[in-house]
């Protein structure tokens, strides 16, 4: 109804008395005049967010802006017909940018955004026009290379490379030179070194041939592949010998490393065999990468950056860094220490070297490996875990041109007992090597071992003097104990003498087959009590042993192992340290297999002895005395032999070389020094008969009479046997 008619009809309507107060919906009274409300101005936002009002006389309705469409798809509606919603250009209309550009989707809008190589001068949605880079490379000059020649293609271009010069395969990618000549073969190759370096020198002229290059045939996963092979090839039989050869193999695997990086597809490629692992990084662009590189394995730790690995040079469009551990490369370099010679931390205590870590390699596309923007940072897990004490030091070292292992650049930052970390200057083949310093003991433990050993030596001296001469303690036993003491001295005061004198070196060796000798003739000494100790026990008469083979048994025996070592390893008498067996190649056990066995031997014959004594002490008709001697007897030899194998348990920690413990030195010196004293003690003063004869001695000595002929020729016969009688009496092992 039109507002005319709506206004006749409200006149008719007030003439016959029927007006109303109120206007209709959509109308306001002006002065009893309903005039039409602006609902789209009165009511700010009565459509809801994303709309549009229109104002209707009497009314009003809503449209949703562009970009924008109604939930219930109504072209017109009111705020209770539903929202705006973003309408998804680029979901909606798969070509609305066109194939060279991308959509992105914005509230109520959309985006295109060009491709790489194409740009959108005219800021026109649908239209991106292809960037001819070539023309822009002719101001900048390094776009393919100084050599390289760009053509430009829909969205990008193309580097070509003359013969000499690649691309790796990658069209966008600076032109670089190639050196395959560097790849010759030293004057002296290993055979299979020089198979090496001409596998990498044919993949090197392939890839500088302009036609190969371009069609993309280089696979580096593959020819990573045939080069480990071929490392394991070398390794395996131990081909390089000589240092020479092990600096012409390093330096070949680092320059392949550096020629395969480039040709590798993924950005992170790890390979492995069972003598060496690699893991390479690799990294494309147009602009040089930054950013932390971490590198890892079981063995390593490789910490820098790509600013680093990149170089401060003509960036080609790619940068690598690879970590390359060898897993037994240092059995065959554990040797060329003589550029580390006066490195010590003590110089008047020259140190011994070995290798403390597996060998890796550091690999950068960087030229200038030999100094580096920054150091890099080299974690090396040591083969055995030691802490570094004051016989110990590590030290970061890089096997250098000349075929040696040297320091210089490499400094160690930290190190634990399985860990040390390296900061480089330069980058090579590094590994952690070991200095051994040899032990220097404190003034106390030299005093004691002077006094303690002076002490024993007299001790001994006693025994040998009264095992001699006392005639009341004569027997098998006796010469046993004596024998034992002579070998006992003489040991103890070569050792005194000159376990420490390492010059000359015959002398030396001379020395330490003389301990040799009489220290395995000790304990074989003490195997003859042992079984002497078992004959009187198991045999009631004829239990003694003669002389002879007692000689046979108790010299021969250490002369013939002595002499068997000698031939078979005659430089293991004698050390640097000290004169005494070498611990090399187990020459040791040359000692301590003998000392073992005796051992292992006389707890038998205890064991036996012991077992046939308990049985005589509870049979019907024991002799209690001559049992009870027989099991003195063994209790002392029983503790003679713990005595004497537990000194040998710390004397073999103390002649390590550079890791022996100075409680083990105390410990084997104490013992070492109670030997005398402890077999005086045993045998002589706690012996019934020769505290009689020491008395009897005594008392001639301390109360001289001189005694008149007539004295002499009345005294008594009879006196004189009773007494003979009487010491025959004690004579322990003659009467048993």
């Amino acid at each position: 109804m039109g507002p005319r008619k709506a206004l006749l009809i409200l006149g008719l309507m007030c003439m016959l008395g029927e007006c109303f107060s109120k206007c209709p919906d959509g109308f306001g009274n002006n002065h009893d005049i309903c005039e039409d409300i602006d609902e789209c101005k009165e009511f700010e936002g009565g459509c809801g967010n994303n709309t549009v009002c229109f104002n209707t006389n009497g009314s009003f309705y809503c449209q949703c802006e562009d970009g924008f469409a109604n939930t219930k798809k109504k072209v017109n509606f009111t705020m209770d017909d539903g929202q705006c919603k973003d309408v998804n250009e680029c979901y909606d209309n798969k070509e609305i940018c066109g194939h060279k550009a991308v959509c992105f989707n914005l509230l109520g809008s959309y985006n295109c955004t060009c491709h790489s190589g194409y740009t959108n001068p005219t800021n026109d949605l649908k239209h991106c026009i292809d960037i001819d880079e070539c023309k822009e490379a002719e101001m900048k000059k390094d776009l393919c290379g100084i050599k390289g020649t760009c053509k430009n293609i829909d969205g990008s271009y193309w580097c070509m490379c003359p013969e000499g010069y690649t691309n790796y395969g990658h069209e966008s990618t600076p032109c670089s030179e190639l050196d395959c000549e560097t790849f010759q073969a030293n004057s002296r190759p290993a055979q299979s070194l020089k198979g090496l370096a001409d596998m990498m020198r044919d993949n090197c002229l392939a890839l500088s041939n302009p036609h190969i290059a371009s069609e993309g045939k280089t696979d580096g996963e593959a020819l990573l592949e045939k080069l480990l092979t071929a490392i394991e090839a070398i390794l395996s039989p131990g081909h390089l010998n000589h240092s020479k050869d092990m600096s012409g193999f390093l330096q070949t695997v680092e320059k392949s490393i550096r020629h395969i990086g480039p040709q590798l597809k993924d950005s992170i490629t790890e390979m492995e065999t069972t003598e060496i692992g690699a893991k390479i990084a690799v990294q494309r662009g147009k602009t040089q990468p930054t950013g932390p590189i971490l590198l890892t394995n079981e063995n390593a730790r490789l910490d820098t950056d790509w600013t680093t690995a990149a170089g401060t040079g003509t960036y080609p469009g790619f940068a690598l860094a690879a970590l390359l551990t060898y897993k037994n490369l240092e059995k065959s370099v554990n040797n060329s220490f003589e550029e580390l010679k006066g490195h010590e931390k003590n110089a008047k205590n020259p140190s011994s070297f070995k290798i403390s870590s597996k060998v890796v390699s550091v690999v950068v596309s960087n030229p200038s490996t030999q100094n580096l923007s920054s150091p890099v940072n080299i974690t090396l897990r040591h083969l055995n875990e030691t802490a570094e004490s004051s016989e110990v030091e590590y030290i970061c070292a890089y096997w250098n041109d000349r075929g040696a292992w040297s320091k210089e650049g490499c400094h160690q930052q930290q190190t634990n007992a399985t860990h040390t970390v390296c900061t480089c200057e330069h980058l090579s083949s590094f590994a952690v090597l070991m200095a051994l310093y040899p032990m220097t003991h404190p003034f106390a433990l030299i005093l004691i071992t002077k006094i303690g050993l002076t002490m024993s030596l007299l001790c001994l001296v006693l025994c040998i003097l009264t095992f001699k001469f006392c005639r009341s303690i004569q027997g098998t036993r006796t010469t046993i104990h004596l024998h034992l003491c002579v070998c006992l001295f003489v040991a103890d005061l070569i050792f005194l003498a000159g376990i420490s004198k390492t010059e000359p070196v015959g002398g030396c060796r001379f020395v330490a087959a003389m301990l040799h000798i009489f220290f395995l003739g000790v304990f074989m000494w003490m195997l003859l009590e042992g079984v002497q100790l078992y004959r009187m026990v198991v045999l009631v008469f004829n239990a003694t042993i003669r002389p002879l083979y007692l000689f046979i048994a108790g010299y021969g025996t250490p002369l013939v192992i002595v002499i068997i070592s000698a031939i078979v390893n005659p430089k293991g008498y004698g050390t640097k340290e000290h004169c005494w067996l070498s611990l090399k190649d187990g020459f040791i056990w040359s000692f301590f297999g003998p000392v073992c066995c005796i051992i292992f031997l006389n707890v038998f014959f205890f064991i036996i002895t012991v077992w046939k004594l308990a049985q005589k002490f509870t049979s019907l008709n024991p002799d209690l005395s001559t049992l009870n001697k027989i099991k003195a007897f063994t209790v002392t030899a029983i503790a003679q032999l713990c005595i004497l194998g537990l000194m040998w348990v710390f004397g073999a920690f103390l002649f390590e070389e550079g890791i022996g413990t100075t409680v083990a030195a105390y410990l084997f010196t104490i013992l070492n020094s109670l030997q005398g004293a402890l077999i005086f003690v045993m045998h002589c003063l706690l012996s019934k008969q020769v505290r009689e004869e020491y008395a009897y001695f005594l008392s001639c000595i301390c109360t001289p009479q001189k005694k008149r002929y007539s004295d002499l020729s009345s005294t008594n016969p009879s006196s004189s046997q009773s007494r003979g009688s009487q010491s025959g009496q004690h004579t322990g092992e003659s009467q048993i």
